[in-house]
């Protein structure tokens, strides 16, 4: 049965699409609630601990079905090459705003120390899944790079593409140094598959799926975003579609 706060939301929803649609396409009113989506974050974190864990599971818990999201095969060149050699030649690289750029080949990074950790995977589209990950920690590479003070945020430069623009996605200090935040080269027990990020993919656990960018490259320190593609932080985000932060 649905109660008569959901039936009440969801008759305003229904009476309010015409006009919000009409709105979203208004640049002052999506300034409005970019502005907004930011004192949401800020408000958000001064109410909560920073350094609070999202919830961990155990391996009964773990979805005997993990969906991917995103996509499934990249078409580029670059990943083709790599898939075909068994990603033997394949480098990670980190750079930007740092004192030590690293180039690390998929040996290196699995030979740092492994953190692993079941969690559940909240997807914008409406479903979830729990998976167990390890990779390495993202601010041990960080540390290891002598990152600059003057660096904000956190650049991951994937290797797939959509439409012809280049994926991409990005997240402050705050949540690059979370513990739970990793580098993940295995999903499950097993070596990541390419469905699901190969051979790097970003599990930062406290925000949503899009956040969790897959076919990872290159990892940049910046100070702003501004400049980087279409400014605004990541691939869905310069298309309008999500906001930045994607906290849950």
């Amino acid at each position: 049965m649905i109660d008569r706060r959901r039936l009440i939301l969801g008759s305003g929803s229904a009476l309010l699409l015409g006009g919000c649609d009409r709105l979203n396409g208004n640049p002052v009113f999506r300034d409005v609630l970019r502005s907004a989506e930011g004192l949401t974050m800020r408000a958000g974190r001064l109410m909560s601990d920073r350094a609070a864990l999202a919830r961990e599971f155990g391996e009964a818990d773990m979805s005997p079905v993990f969906r991917s999201n995103g996509t499934r095969l990249p078409d580029t060149a670059p990943y083709g090459r790599h898939l075909a050699d068994g990603f033997a030649n394949y480098r990670l690289r980190v750079d930007g705003l740092v004192a030590r750029p690293l180039s690390l080949s998929l040996a290196q990074i699995r030979a740092r120390p492994i953190r692993a950790q079941i969690t559940r995977h909240d997807c914008v589209e409406g479903w979830s899944a729990i998976g167990k990950w390890h990779g390495v920690p993202l601010g041990l590479l960080l540390k290891e790079a002598s990152l600059s003070t003057r660096a904000r945020f956190v650049v991951f430069h994937c290797m797939d593409e959509l439409g012809g623009r280049p994926y991409y996605e990005s997240i402050d200090l705050v949540d690059a140094f979370h513990p739970q935040t990793i580098l993940a080269w295995g999903m499950n027990n097993r070596v990541l598959d390419v469905p699901h990020g190969a051979p790097l993919r970003l599990r930062v656990e406290r925000q949503l799926g899009y956040k969790h960018a897959k076919y990872v490259e290159r990892i940049e320190a910046v100070e702003s975003l501004a400049g980087i593609h279409g400014g605004r932080g990541g691939f869905w985000e310069d298309s309008g579609d999500y906001e930045w932060y994607g906290g849950i």
